[in-house]
């Protein structure tokens, strides 16, 4: 099992960075697939972007694609999302998720039910 912490969201204004951090415990980080998600207020929790458990293989959604990057530091058991451009639209609780999926290619997983281990999230405000 894993434990996850995520910290760095905040308030910003539009065209703004943020880079969040997800800090885990426990199981062996390297093992897990990380994920970052976000859930906006009455909306679903949707995919923002995951990477395979070595760093060598992301995916990101559509609508952040250019503008966040995720990666990962298995010596700090720990993964980041770097966010750039950001629009009021990104506004969203953030959580960091892990995945003990196994796919082919190593292409990590965007599905919400394929992740077991779930952060309690940091929030990102987006002013105009």
């Amino acid at each position: 099992q894993v434990q996850l912490v995520e910290s760095g969201g905040g308030l910003v204004q539009a065209g703004g960075s943020l880079r969040l951090s997800c800090a885990a415990s426990g199981r062996t980080f390297s093992s897990y697939v990380m994920g970052w998600f976000r859930q906006a207020p009455g909306k679903e929790r949707e995919f923002v972007a995951s990477i395979s458990r070595s760093g060598g293989v992301d995916k990101y959604a559509n609508v952040i694609k250019g503008r966040f990057t995720i990666s990962r530091d298995n010596a700090k058991n720990t993964v980041l999302l770097k966010m750039n451009s950001l629009k009021v639209a990104d506004t969203a609780l953030y959580y960091c998720a892990a995945s003990e999926t196994r796919s082919s290619g190593n292409v990590p997983p965007i599905r919400t039910y394929e992740y077991a281990y779930w952060g309690q999230g940091t929030q990102v405000t987006v002013s105009s």
